[in-house]
């Protein structure tokens, strides 16, 4: 009888797939689009609503987490570093258990508190952005 794969079995190959695309994009990324500003955007959310939108200041984050600021990545959106983060974790931890290192047996198992974690960041960011700009009028770009 053949063992059932596991969630985490069935994500390993999809995290190979994302670095693989990785491998390709980020030079990509640093050719094309290093020297624009991307801190201005047309957001639908914020033109009619003026508010920042919950996924606000996402692609400015993975931007300075590409170019190594870590804090100023933080800054913009948290959610990015928190999923770049897991996804090392996970990427790292199933490597080692395939290749058997370490005595590692398991990789990092999935659990739904990640996915609520990803959530109240979002909420959290939203909140305290929006509380900013319209309360006190402190701009977060």
């Amino acid at each position: 009888m053949a063992k059932q794969k596991s969630l985490e079995d069935e994500l390993y190959p999809v995290g190979l797939l994302v670095l693989a695309i990785a491998a390709v994009g980020i030079p990509l990324f640093f050719i094309f689009l290093a020297g624009r500003d991307l801190s201005q955007s047309d957001c639908a959310f914020q033109l009619f609503l003026g508010m920042y939108c919950p996924g606000c200041g996402g692609t400015r984050s993975v931007n300075a987490l590409l170019h190594g600021h870590l804090i100023q990545s933080l800054w913009y959106h948290p959610l990015v570093l928190y999923s770049a983060g897991l996804y090392l974790v996970f990427m790292i931890s199933w490597t080692a258990a395939k290749l058997h290192l370490f005595g590692i047996k398991s990789g990092l198992k999935f659990r739904p508190g990640y996915m609520y974690a990803m959530l109240v960041i979002i909420a959290v960011n939203f909140i305290v952005k929006n509380v900013l700009k319209i309360g006190f009028g402190i701009l977060m770009i």
